[in-house]
Parts: structure tokens; sequence; C-alpha cells
């Protein structure tokens, strides 16, 4: 996901950056049916309705929900090991059964073909226990339906595809998902599996091989990348990429490998061989070309389940940091007491309850389908990945030996077995799966960018002629004369959101007045760089991180005001007002570095390094 597509600058560009850059501007969501708050947030509007008002459950549906929550957290808590999954690396069939009793496996499948029909909401707190209980099986549950079949099948599948498929997946048909290929990572346009429909037109015949194919060994069904047929559109080639229903047992479809990782031991991830693989010409999923579209679009809402899981990781965090804070003592007093520790404890507490926020909001926005919430899954799942990740680690120092010390060999001499060790190896991986967040953060500049695109694109565009682009320029000057001095103004009598309790006022003023420097500075970027603003990486991340803190600062703010109006006694305010104040210094650091950085010293060792001019350092010490 490169910032420029390459229909408007493609000079300099090799053929496989073009083809690459056409690809994924294909698969983009063009269109912005629904409202965005980040992406008003990059053009200095603060949506302030649609982030203040809170979720909150119906109280019919916080039951059902409650109720299911209660049931897997008790069939879990007695009848699952996470320790012995991590060691053996499987989830016991009698696991698998129980969650299939419980409906675990149909959980987003409406009741009609079997499936518990659950919102948004009660699915994410369904996956947040289990990844409190074991991220393996959180894992396995989650990639079954947030990325595997039932998903685009619920979203794009023919009513006879449904029926067919979506019954076996709530009787424990486990599915998986099929993207990623040996030599291709996150370009799909380099795909080497193909489907080629046969000369009767009865079915496509799929050959290639498919890498980390999540639940690729126990699946019974899988949803297949593949490039079908290019078409000429307008006297060019265009590449497409479909998806297609394959079910394990047909023939030509081999299993080749078990891939094994350095944590989520009980996940079964694998290499999949597909030769001569005979699929229904009925089994492609909403049409030729529309693959990659698709799966994009799954994963907007998929996206959501690796922040659930992360709460429940979190949830964990903050209860053993805050029983080892109060029963370790140190130097005559609990180790809670002294201010290294006491720091610790109050961020895990301040960023679990802003995660749970953004969390909350983005499934309520699913629920009510009132937003379109591309940009926002995308930060959350970067966001939070990384927080987690970092207060696991956190968690893991305050225990000391204990922490890096496995939960096996604490239980085996009588100690409480924090199985923080295996927490952090299973963490590592949510910053790589369903889009790396270097690559997410790409693709949310590139979407952040979308407004100013459509406005001033074509000016850029060195295939129009000077007539065109010359009407260009009068329409973007139009609009920039207007929409530049605004972002400047933000100056009122009395304070603005001054309704709001406690410390939330300042804070949601802050988020207001950088929402416009925000959009200045993106603007700025732009105007300086033009399109070689797709290589300044690390300034367009510095944008993105911005704005993450601005929408989870907001979020957090809201959920704040919400608690508060109920249980003015609640300490909500302290946790939001610490959690602001410290993304208020990563906004405030990420402008200055926008300003004043040393990234053309970084390209520089680095090219020394690539071009081996620095061997020496490599040599023994």
């Amino acid at each position: 996901y490169q910032i420029m597509s390459a229909i408007i600058q493609t000079e300099g560009k090799s053929k496989e950056e073009i083809e690459a850059l056409e690809v994924a501007e294909e698969a983009r969501e063009k269109d912005w049916n629904e409202p965005s708050f980040v992406s008003d947030l990059f053009m200095g509007k603060l949506r302030t309705d649609s982030i203040l008002d809170y979720p909150e459950q119906t109280a019919e549906e916080k039951k059902v929900g409650d109720e299911l929550v209660a049931k897997i957290d008790k069939f879990l808590g007695k009848n699952l090991d996470a320790a012995k999954v991590d060691k053996e690396g499987e989830i016991p069939e009698h696991i698998m059964k129980g969650l299939t009793d419980l409906g675990a496996f149909g959980m987003k499948i409406p009741k009609k073909y079997g499936g518990l029909g659950l919102s948004q909401i009660n699915y994410l707190r369904m996956l947040a226990i289990c990844g409190k209980h074991c991220a393996s099986t959180a894992a396995t549950l989650s990639a079954h339906q947030s990325i595997g079949v039932p998903q685009p099948l619920r979203l794009f599948g023919t009513e006879e595809q449904k029926q067919k498929y979506l019954p076996q997946f709530c009787k424990g048909a486990v599915s998986a998902f099929a993207l990623t290929e040996p030599g291709v990572g996150s370009d799909p346009a380099q795909m080497t599996t193909t489907a080629t429909l046969s000369e009767d037109g009865k079915h496509y015949v799929l050959n290639g091989t498919k890498l980390w194919c999540t639940n690729g060994i126990i699946a019974k069904v899988i949803v297949v990348m593949a490039k079908t047929p290019s078409i000429m559109v307008k006297g060019r080639e265009k590449k497409q990429i479909s998806a297609f229903i394959v079910e394990k047992d047909t023939p030509g479809l081999k299993v080749l490998h078990r891939c094994r990782f350095m944590g989520l031991n009980g996940i079964q991830n694998g290499v999949i061989e597909f030769n001569n693989v005979k699929i229904p010409k009925e089994n492609i999923i909403w049409g030729e070309g529309k693959g990659l579209r698709l799966a994009l679009i799954t994963l907007n809402a998929g996206r959501l389940g690796i922040p659930a899981t992360c709460v429940g990781a979190l949830k964990l965090c903050l209860e053993y940091s805050r029983r080892w804070s109060n029963e370790r003592a140190q130097w005559g007093s609990p180790i809670g007491k002294h201010e290294a520790i006491s720091e610790k404890v109050a961020s895990i507490s301040a960023n679990l309850f802003a995660i749970e926020a953004i969390t909350e909001i983005a499934a309520s926005w699913v629920d009510k389908k009132t937003m379109d919430i591309r940009l926002e899954a995308a930060i959350i799942k970067v966001f939070s990945t990384m927080k987690t990740h970092e207060l696991i680690d956190e968690t893991l120092q305050l225990r000391g030996g204990r922490g890096y010390e496995t939960e096996t060999s604490l239980k085996e001499r009588g100690e409480d077995p924090f199985p923080l060790e295996r927490m952090l190896r299973d963490s590592r991986i949510n910053q790589i799966v369903e889009g790396t967040n270097e690559i997410l953060t790409l693709f949310i500049s590139r979407e952040a960018l979308d407004k100013h695109l459509s406005i001033a694109g074509d000016v850029l565009n060195n295939k129009l002629g000077f007539g065109k682009r010359f009407v260009a320029v009068l329409k973007s000057a139009w609009f920039y004369s207007f929409w530049y001095p605004k972002t400047w103004l933000h100056w009122s009598f009395w304070p603005v959101f001054s309704s709001l309790p406690g410390p939330l006022g300042k804070h949601f003023r802050y988020v207001s007045r950088s929402s416009k420097k925000l959009a200045r500075s993106t603007f700025h970027l732009m105007a300086l760089n033009g399109p070689k603003l797709e290589r300044k990486q690390l300034q367009l991340r510095r944008v993105v991180q911005i704005a993450s803190d601005l929408f989870v600062m907001s979020s957090a703010i809201s959920k704040a005001n919400h608690i508060y109006k109920k249980d003015p006694n609640s300490n909500c305010l302290d946790l939001a007002d610490l959690f602001c104040n410290e993304a208020r210094k990563r906004a405030d650091e990420n402008f200055r570095l926008i300003a004043c950085n040393h990234d053309s010293l970084g390209r520089k060792v680095s090219k020394t390094v690539l071009d081996k001019q620095a061997l020496w350092q490599e040599q023994n010490f």
C-alpha cells in the first residue's frame, strides 16, 4: 500500500512497482459511504457527537453476552491447561468439542444457519475471555471467524453457499485462510497461485503453494486467494485475484508442513500445496477479480479480534501486577509503594482502560453500521498490539526472575504459576498477523490522504492534458483557500468542552487543536514532497501515530465521561487523565520530529550497511 497511486505518478518506477500499486489501488474501498472519525481528524475536523456518544449494550444484549462469557470462562477455567497446550502444541479434542457445544465456532454466524448470531461487541467479549485463558485457543477461534470462511461468506456469499457451509462451521468444522505464499507477503500482485477455468466452464483448476495458512492443518474448509486470468481494460492488462472455497479433502490438496513458532504453540498453521485441485465454479466468492478487495473488507471488522484478545491479556497483567506488588516486600515495604513499580502498575491500568475504550467504540460502530471503520480498525490493531506487548514485558519485569521463569517451573516448586513468559512469547505475533503494523501504517496514511488526492490528485497526474490539469489546479486552489485558513482557527470566548468533568475538557481541547495541526502538517508534507511523499515512510508513520493517539485519547475521554455520569466516585477520570498525559507527550514529540529529525542520517547509515561498507562491524568482537 504505497501512498500515491501509480495512476498519478509512474515516472521512475519499475514495472513491478507500478503493477503492485495498481493492484493495491484496485482492491481499495474507494468510496466513503459512511463517515470516519479518523479520516476527519486528518482533515482537521473533530467529530464530537460520534465519539462522545459512548456505546452501552441494551439489557437484553448484555444478558446474552454475560451468560456466554460466564459459560466459556467456567468451561476453560475448569478444563483447559494452557501450559500443556503450549508444551504439546495441541488444543485437546475435548476443548474443541466443548467450545463447539457452547456455540463458539458459530458466534458470528446468523441463527438461521445454526449460529449464535452475536453482535460484534459480544463476539469480542468472547475472544477477550478466551485470550485471558489461552492465546492459542483465542487465535484459533478468531482466525476461524474473522478471516476464515464464515465472515466472507456472511458478507458476500450466495444463499446456496451459506446454506451448504455455515451450518458445518456451527457444528465444529474449522475454517482457514490462505493468502501468503513462500515468495509473496504483502505484495499480492506477485502472487503465483493460479485458478484457471476448465474448458467446459464447470470448475476451476487451482495450482500453487500457500504459506502460514492459518488453521490449515485442522481445517475442513479453506478460503484460498488465487490469480484468475487477467482481463484487458482500456488497452491495458488488469490482473485479477479471486477468492475460492476449497474443501480440505479435495484431491490434489496436500499439507506439506506444520509451521512452528516462538509463541502461540497451539495454533495449527501450515504450508499447503494445490496440485490441479478442481474447484466447482459455484465455489468462487463474490466473483472473479474481487478476492483481494473481499479480504480487505473482511479484515476491517476482523482485525478487532486481536485487540479483544489483547484486552484479555492486559486484564491478567493488571491482576498479576496488583497481587505481586502487594505481596512482595523489599526494603521494609510492599514493592507497589515504590515509584519505579507503581508507575508500571498505573500505566497498565490506564492503557487497559484506553484499549477497552477504542475496542468497544469500534465494535459499536460495526453493529450500528453508522461509521466506516477501515482506519479505526487498523489503528486499534497497531496501537493495541504494540502497547500490549510492551505492558506484558513491563509486568514480567515487575515480577523479576519469577517473570522470566516458566509457569510449569514455578508450579513445580510451589509458587503461583503466573504465565508471563508464555504471554510475552504469545503476544509478539500480534504485530505481524492480519497485516503487519508497518504495512497497516502505510495503509492508514494512504487512506488518510484520500480526500487530498480526490481534490488535488489530477494536478500531479502526468497522464492528463494541460487543460484538465489546469482545471484541477483551479479546483484545488478554491478548496484550499477556504480549508487551510480554518486549520489555524481554534479560538473561542469560552473554553470549549468545559462541560466534560475534571481534566477531560482540557484533554479534549488538546485533541481539537491538534487535529487541526495534524491536518496542516499532513498538507505541508504533501506540498513539500509531492509524489515523493510515498518514500517518506518515517514522516508518514509520525502523522499516523499522532492520529492514533488523538483517536485513543478521544475514546478514553468518552469512556471516562460515560462512567463518571453513573459513578462519580470511580477512578475513571484519573485513568483517562494519566493516559491522555502519556499520549500528549508522544504526539508533541512526533509533531516536533516532523519538523526536525535525522531521517536522512539514518538512510545514509543504512545504505553503508546494505552496500557492505560496514562489514568490519560483523567481525568477531
